[in-house]
């Protein structure tokens, strides 16, 4: 119980620091780019290599790879050569992921934003190319964050964060000079930096670990079979998740510029104490409930279960009591000056005072969902997460015109009580 404690503690502790450089991040980018359409054309760019390290890297591969590697430490059954023959199979996947999303993007970014004029358009397909490469920075990123955690080793996975902010910041602030007739551009190499940095961050300390990693593709280890069943619904969860984005960025491409811009921002804030407390609490005991399942013991896995809701609702009830009462306030001050505007303020507190309802459940949610997945139980959060989308959808659709933008936050916090079991 200490040992779990100290954990999160740490993680919360670097992951605090992280989100702080995000903070940064993001008054930065308010300050240079505001909530306009140039910012606009970037988050719907990103959109994309969002969705492919959620659905291939950090979401249902760390899902299941901790697990399985965990499992194969346990038994004393080769993992090492789990985790190369998933860098040499992710060493040959991500050049094709990624060639046929730029191939193809000029066919996809007008369904995703299909509210965008044609300049606005080809601005987001060029975003798009460049942003890509993206998920193959932290795809392999993630796989030394699984092998860091899995061995107890949370404080530079948790701060890898940082480095992407920072790089980020050096768009925002510094890049963007490099460009004046498309200062976005900047922030696009930054981003691409920030993943960089977290890949090159990790690499050493998972070297320092005495790990002999190197390419083989064969024979496969037995757990890459386990990792694939795993992988599935887990893939198929994500997609359903990420549904709702793109609904929401498609409808709110059509409510004026600067409202995909607005949701981001409120977005970042709302997201704060989720991954300080949530998602740290949820990372360090993911190893733990994978340690339990792979040894049969229920019981412990179960308390450990309490013991991790309990902690996390003691943090995220006052965190959104908190920021639910500072929102405009908290809007102001990080993000008012340069071009963000006292109007852009107003609409980015308005959503984000609808998005704080939501915290407590959402966080709640983030740690049963690594309960399932450790002992490889995945039907559940697939059949949550289905419901929730549908309802959420069906919510905006109906909802958007005469609630506007607000409507889109609303229906987030209805499909996560739909989610959460």
């Amino acid at each position: 119980m200490r040992a779990y404690l100290r954990d999160a503690l740490l993680m919360a502790m670097a992951t605090g620091i992280s989100r702080l450089f995000g903070l940064a991040r993001d008054a930065a980018i308010a300050d240079r780019f505001g909530a306009s359409a140039a910012y606009d054309a970037f988050v719907v760019a990103f959109f994309v290599p969002h969705l492919l390290r959620r659905l291939l890297a950090e979401g249902a591969l760390s899902s299941a790879f901790v697990p399985v590697y965990t499992a194969s430490r346990a038994e004393d059954s080769g993992a090492e050569r789990l985790a190369s023959n998933v860098l040499t199979i992710l060493l040959l996947l991500f050049p094709i992921v990624v060639g046929l999303g730029v191939l193809l993007a000029p066919a996809y970014v007008p369904f995703l934003a299909s509210g965008f004029d044609e300049a606005r358009i080809a601005e987001t397909v060029s975003l798009t190319r460049i942003l890509l490469p993206f998920i193959a920075l932290v795809g392999f990123a993630s796989v030394f964050t699984g092998v860091l955690n899995a061995h107890h080793r949370f404080l530079l996975p948790a701060l890898a964060p940082v480095l992407f902010n920072v790089g980020m910041i050096v768009g925002a602030t510094i890049l963007v000079r490099w460009f004046p007739d498309r200062p976005i551009l900047g922030l696009a190499v930054g981003a691409l930096l920030g993943g960089t940095g977290q890949l090159l961050l990790q690499l050493p300390a998972a070297m320092r670990l005495g790990l002999r990693l190197r390419l083989a593709l064969w024979p496969l280890h037995p757990g890459i079979r386990r990792m694939a069943r795993l992988m599935t619904p887990a893939v198929l969860a994500l997609a359903v998740t990420q549904i709702n984005l793109l609904v929401d960025n498609k409808l709110a491409s059509h409510l004026g510029a600067g409202s995909i811009s607005s949701l981001q921002y409120a977005t970042r804030l709302f997201q704060l104490p989720l991954g300080v407390f949530a998602v740290s609490v949820a990372s360090a005991l993911l190893p733990r409930f994978s340690d339990a399942a792979a040894r049969g013991r229920p019981t412990q896995l179960a308390e450990r279960l309490r013991s991790g809701l309990l902690a996390a609702t003691f943090v995220l009830l006052p965190s959104a009591v908190g920021l639910l009462v500072v929102s405009r306030d908290a809007v102001a001050v990080l993000f008012e000056h340069g071009r963000f505007t006292a109007g852009d303020t107003l609409r980015t507190a308005s959503v984000l005072s609808v998005y704080v309802l939501g915290i407590v459940p959402y966080g709640l949610t983030t740690i049963m969902t690594r309960a399932f997945y450790a002992q490889g139980r995945v039907a559940l959060p697939l059949l949550g997460m289905v419901l929730a989308v549908a309802t959420n959808v069906a919510g905006d659709l109906l909802l958007v015109r005469p609630m506007g933008i607000d409507a889109i936050a609303q229906m987030l916090n209805t499909q996560i009580l739909i989610i959460d079991p």
